[in-house]
Parts: C-alpha cells; sequence; structure tokens
C-alpha cells in the first residue's frame, strides 16, 4: 500500500496514546486500510512522528476491539469482515443502541438534543455534498450523544467494547446511494423521536437502523467475496 502524506501529521504528546488510536482506527475504517492488509508499521510511524512502540500499544487496543488481527513475528494486519461474525455480533448492538435510546430519553436535556440538532443539521449538508467521511464522523458522533445521554456507565462500557468491530461495517453501509439516503431518513426520525423523548419510539427506530445496515453490509460481502472465500475483501 502506498499512502501519500503531503504534510506531517505530527501528533501533540500530551494525547499521544489515544489520538494515535483514533487515528490508526480512522484509517481502517474509513477504507485506507483494506481488510487483509498488513499495517505498514513503519510508513505509520513516520506519518504520524512517533516510534514504534507507541504504535504497537495502539495496535494492542485496536487488537483487544477486534478491529486488527496480531501475529507473533509478523505483524499487525486489519480484521477481515464476515458475514458469520456480523451476524453474531449486530442483533447484540442492535439491544443495545435500542436501550440506549429507551434510557436516552429519559435523561436527555434540552441542551443535548439541540447539540444532536445540530449535529444532524451538518450531516444532511455532507450528505447531499456527497462527502462521505465527514457525514460518517457526525453520524457517529450522533450516535455517541444518544449513549452519553443515557448516564449509564455499564451500557456505555458494554457499547463501546463492541462498537469498534463494526464501525467499517458501519461505513461500508452507505455505499449504496439509496441506502444511505435511507439511512438520512432514519436519522430525521431519530431525531424527532428524541424531541419527543418517546424512548419506545426511538428503541425501534435503533434497533430497525441497524437492521438496515446489517442487511446491506451482508449483501455488500456476499457482493466482494469469491465463492468459497469466507474473508471480505475491498471494493476496488
Amino acid at each position: 500500500m502506498t499512502m501519500n502524506a503531503p504534510e506531517a501529521e505530527f501528533i501533540p504528546r500530551r494525547s499521544l496514546h489515544d489520538e494515535l488510536t483514533a487515528r490508526v482506527r480512522a484509517l481502517i475504517t474509513e477504507g485506507a486500510l483494506a481488510p487483509g492488509e498488513k499495517i505498514p508499521e513503519k510508513e505509520l510511524c513516520e506519518r504520524f512522528g512517533v516510534s514504534r512502540t507507541p504504535l504497537r500499544e495502539a495496535l494492542k487496543v485496536l487488537a483487544s476491539e477486534g478491529i486488527v488481527t496480531l501475529r507473533p513475528n509478523r505483524g499487525a494486519r486489519v480484521s477481515a469482515l464476515t458475514a458469520a461474525e456480523l451476524e453474531e455480533v449486530f442483533p447484540v448492538m442492535g439491544a443495545l443502541e435500542a436501550l440506549s435510546g429507551e434510557i436516552a430519553c429519559r435523561h436527555i436535556s434540552d441542551a443535548e438534543i439541540a447539540e444532536i440538532r445540530a449535529l444532524h443539521a451538518r450531516m444532511v449538508e455532507h450528505w447531499r455534498a456527497g462527502e462521505r467521511e465527514p457525514y460518517f464522523r457526525l453520524n457517529q458522533a450522533i450516535h455517541e450523544a444518544i449513549l452519553e445521554a443515557t448516564r449509564n456507565e455499564t451500557l456505555k462500557s458494554m457499547y463501546r467494547g463492541l462498537a469498534g468491530r463494526l464501525m467499517k461495517a458501519r461505513y461500508i453501509a452507505n455505499m449504496s446511494p439509496e441506502r444511505w439516503a435511507a439511512a438520512v431518513a432514519e436519522h430525521q426520525a431519530i431525531l424527532a423521536a428524541l424531541e419527543r423523548r418517546d424512548g419506545i419510539g426511538l428503541s425501534a427506530i435503533l434497533k430497525a437502523h441497524l437492521a438496515g445496515k446489517l442487511a446491506t453490509v451482508k449483501d455488500w460481502l456476499e457482493r466482494q467475496e469469491p465463492p468459497g472465500n469466507g474473508a471480505a475483501r475491498q471494493a476496488d
């Protein structure tokens, strides 16, 4: 893989670990590093101005999230998406999403709803412009804001423990123009339910929202995989 980095992207030392982990995670979820690809450690160290030690610590975190696979003496590779893993993890995430919506509506403040409304408006602008990466970041910020509004640390921990494994799948799920438009409409319904503080309604919308993504990702996987190959490959 050749990654073009016209300008240095050195990371401030005070937030090195978290920021480095987040940046490598973004390279994976946004497609710069493809499923099954070996992590180019030397290139990433040069790109971010870090040594091998903090990079490998970041890779350990991503491995714990299921995003990266570590192999002794063979480096790290981006974990492949498989239909079996998605079938296992998506229903659990759907239940956690549904619960987060129900609980959030009991506790969310007017200010938090206003913040989510603003995030949604910006997200829609990026959708209309066809800008997938900023759209995706705002999409994730909305789901995170709903999770934060639950005030439930146990739920947050369980949700975030699985979220990394599905982040790449969430990004893929908006590849189809039809599915992308449907996702935006679903987010409008999510916002409306929040504004009504309709916990039961929001729970159902969030669960269906994730189910729609599962169907889309499974279809994408089937189109990428040759017969007999269980690992997903990145689209050309």
